[in-house]
């Protein structure tokens, strides 16, 4: 099978998002790259739910890990009965997909369908774990071809030899725009904003730009208006948790106040994905609620009193009204006239 990831930075390469293998599911630790490459060995499918829901991988890299997980779950339950091998699998399909609140929807659609091929795969007396794995790489090609058309849709858009700012990290747009920028000739500078509490701006966005030779500038997450005044950005991009059909967006904590800070210097925002069917509006759209410690600390270290409280609230949702266009494999929408998207046939994209 021709795989999709051809030229794109190592932490897009599938066996470093998450691999089966064995009996075993490696899961690249994003939590401390690019300070150490460390993968995180998973033995049981509740190990692959937990990992997702500690943020071992992050953005799209649970689609990766969910399907993967899928076959654990099958090599877990092998040389059981038929049936209890069906009824372990539809839950492991509801435990992973579940990992987290906000994507349930997205993961979903790659569990539930990995059950039910394995179900077929049991039927006709093949091999389920093969039947998961080939399915789990055939999303992935899918997700990434689609992509590839967002990500020439949005080169398009940057100017030569411009600056773009970016917020937390966008997987796999950020690889298909390099491509698409190589594709097109196109040079522009990145600023990348470090997205607290985990830096995944800083440590992830900014790791494949700078592989791949683009000019990269790290701004802390209080330095975006200083950059918008006086640094030349000229496009704000990021990508979305969820799109509502209704053109309100969820994405990582922090991407709402950019987009007001974009909307006063007059810095346009292009999101950039996939829109949600089941997700009408911004009502529809559940945010993750995390726990505190995770802004009290970092990598072990204590950064208040002990007294000292917190939130973590993992996303916010962005109002149309700050968005200039959605990106998506069917071009550039205005984000009020989203629900266009569906008036014409949608591909399976999960």
């Amino acid at each position: 099978m021709e795989r999709m990831d051809q030229g794109m930075p190592f932490l897009l390469k599938y066996e470093n998002v998450a691999w089966y293998e064995n009996g075993k599911v490696r899961i690249l630790d994003r939590r401390v790259f690019p300070t150490e490459i460390r993968f995180v060995e998973c033995e049981d499918y509740q190990e692959v739910r937990q990992a997702i829901a500690d943020m071992v991988t992050q953005s799209a890299g649970p689609y990766t890990a969910v399907g993967m997980g899928m076959a654990l779950a099958a090599w877990q339950v092998r040389g059981e009965s038929k049936e209890k091998q069906i009824a372990f699998l539809k839950q492991a399909a509801y435990d992973l997909a579940h990992a987290r609140p906000t994507t349930a929807n997205r993961y979903g659609q790659i569990t539930y369908r990995a059950a039910e091929l394995a179900e077929e795969a049991l039927e006709a007396g093949k091999d389920p774990i093969e039947a998961i794995v080939d399915s789990t790489v055939e999303s992935l090609n899918r997700r990434y071809s689609t992509m590839q058309i967002v990500g020439d849709y949005l080169a398009e858009l940057i100017p030569q030899g411009g600056s773009i700012l970016t917020q937390c990290y966008g997987e796999t747009i950020i690889g298909t725009v390099i491509r698409a920028a190589r594709r097109q000739g196109k040079d522009f500078r990145v600023y990348c904003a470090e997205t607290r509490p985990y830096l995944q701006g800083a440590r992830l966005t900014s790791s494949c730009f700078a592989e791949m030779g683009f000019d990269t500038t790290v701004l802390t997450d209080n330095m975006i208006a200083y950059a918008m005044q006086h640094e030349g950005i000229d496009l704000f991009t990021s990508a979305a948790d969820s799109i509502a059909r209704d053109g309100h967006i969820a994405n990582k904590i922090g991407t709402f106040q950019i987009a007001i800070l974009a909307k006063y210097f007059g810095v346009p925002y292009y999101v950039t994905g996939v829109p949600d069917r089941d997700k009408r509006t911004k009502d529809d759209i559940v945010i993750e609620m995390r726990d505190p410690e995770q802004v009290l600390r970092y990598r072990g270290i204590q950064n208040c009193l002990p007294q000292v409280k917190a939130i973590y609230p993992s996303f916010d949702v962005v109002p149309p009204h700050l968005i200039s266009g959605a990106v998506t494999d069917k071009g550039v929408f205005v984000p009020y006239l989203l629900d266009r998207y569906f008036d014409s046939e949608v591909k399976a994209f999960y």
